[in-house]
């Protein structure tokens, strides 16, 4: 009994003294790379005032706030404010078009990327290759105020150069307007993200591609597969964690919309005639809540935005996790 308990006390001696040793071995590496330490600082403090303090306005989404007071000082009115954004009229028309244009872009702009690196992989002529990659690419560089307004210029109905080349082509007899109709909106919303995010979101599944072992190639043509077959036996596999884990932070973001995008293509094309399919939850806020000044109400539906896109991240992580143990965490 006595030996059994001196054993056991040696035990948790050496378990302490493992932990003491550990503790002092992390505090001598902090130390020695006190400079590296001092580089990270500046991006914690941009993280703790960017991302955490503003959390602190979360609680106008529960309050009648007005300008003038102090976020956490205001009138405290419960889930009134989620109470009128849900039997708004126009909340489900807004939230409808969010969803759409939202699945589209992955539905559409997600396996387009995959596609179009698997095909540059697949081009053997090295400075063609780099030349169609740079040009893919540069359109994410241009912003969306630059853009939209050379989409209103190839679509308009005068001398655009869409509605040009389709009449020469005797494909219709008189130009549409392709910019005043909403039935056009969520098909060019997705066609103007594809051309503009193509090539950039290319680069993350090229450069996963780029690390395949190549033997495995070499190995595949020793027993005669062809290239579709090594696409579909190499590279799709060997990519696969990398199209999961992105699928898995676009699911996450399936509730945003491109404000940037969106609002800049109503504003060239007028926001009155393209608000049935185009107004989305970014837009609707910044027209209710920003200009006629709800904040409390924009607090509220931005804060059920989030909430639902923390669930569908959650969500998509745990079936990414139960199907093929790939998932964030």
């Amino acid at each position: 009994m006595g030996r059994a308990g001196i054993v056991k006390k040696s035990g948790s001696e050496v378990k302490s003294g493992r932990a003491a040793v550990k503790k002092r071995g992390v505090v001598k590496r902090v130390l020695l790379q006190w400079d590296l330490q001092i580089l990270v600082i500046p991006p914690i403090i941009l993280v703790l005032l960017f991302n955490y303090v503003p959390m602190y306005g979360l609680m106008m989404a529960f309050q009648r706030f007005q300008l003038g007071d102090f976020p956490g000082f205001s009138e405290w009115v419960g889930l009134y404010q989620f109470r009128s954004l849900f039997n708004d009229p126009n909340f489900l028309r807004v939230l409808r078009n969010t969803l759409v244009m939202s699945l589209l872009r992955i539905g559409v702009g997600f396996p387009m990327p995959i596609i179009f690196a698997v095909m540059l992989n697949e081009v053997r002529l090295l400075r063609f290759k780099k030349v169609t990659q740079t040009i893919s690419y540069l359109p994410y560089f241009i912003s969306w105020v630059v853009a939209s307004t050379l989409f209103f210029d190839f679509l308009s109905v005068d001398n655009g150069m869409v509605n040009n080349v389709l009449m020469a082509l005797k494909i219709i007899d008189q130009p549409i307007y392709f910019i005043g109709k909403s039935s056009y909106f969520w098909g060019l919303a997705t066609l103007t993200d594809l051309w503009k995010e193509l090539g950039w979101n290319a680069i993350i599944f090229v450069a996963a591609i780029t690390s395949i072992d190549a033997e495995q190639y070499e190995a595949a043509s020793i027993d005669g597969a062809g290239r579709m077959a090594k696409i579909w036996h190499i590279t799709l596999p060997g990519i696969k964690s990398t199209i999961v884990i992105l699928l898995i932070f676009a699911v996450g973001g399936l509730m945003n919309s491109n404000f940037d995008q969106v609002w800049m293509l109503t504003k060239q094309m007028g926001n009155a005639l393209l608000r049935e399919t185009a107004d989305v939850i970014g837009t609707y806020v910044m027209r209710i809540g920003i200009r006629e000044a709800r904040y409390s109400y924009a607090a509220a539906s931005g804060l059920f935005q989030t909430a639902i896109n923390f669930l569908l991240l959650l969500g998509a992580n745990y079936l990414a996790n139960r199907v093929n143990d790939s998932g964030v965490f």
